[in-house]
This record gives C-alpha cells, structure tokens and sequence, in this order.
C-alpha cells in the first residue's frame, strides 16, 4: 500500500510562484523518476513548460539521469 507522492504539487506550486531556482533545485535532488514524470504532467496541464524553460531542461535532464541503472538512489 503506497502513498501518493506530495513532492509534484510542492514543486509545482514553487514554480507558480516564481521561485523557479528552488524549484529546479528541488529537482536536482527528485525522489523517483515518477515523481519527475508527474510534475511534468502538470507542468504541461497548466502550461508552464513554455513559460519555463530552464525547468524543461532540468526536469528532463534529471529524468535521463535518474533512468540511467548505476544512478538509482536506495529508498
């Protein structure tokens, strides 16, 4: 039985905001690669990626880095 992850809407709400430097700093240090694919989903539902860039960037970034097998980060 898992819980939802409250780390998207947290991040999310950074970016809104504006404080889009903590944000990616959140990013740096993500939980999961699911938590990064659910805030790009709301990223996209209220239409910050454009807006965001710099956010873009990391959040893919993180996710390559994150997929990659000898990066995963113990629970």
């Amino acid at each position: 039985m898992s819980r939802q992850s409250v780390w998207a809407p947290k991040v999310l709400s950074l970016i809104k905001g504006g404080n889009s430097t903590a944000a990616i700093a959140q990013i740096k240090v993500a939980p999961t690669v699911k938590d990064l694919q659910e805030l790009r989903k709301l990223l996209t539902a209220a239409k910050l990626l454009k807006l965001h860039p710099n956010v873009d960037a990391a959040s893919n970034d993180m996710i390559a880095e994150l997929s990659a097998p000898r990066l995963h980060r113990a629970p």
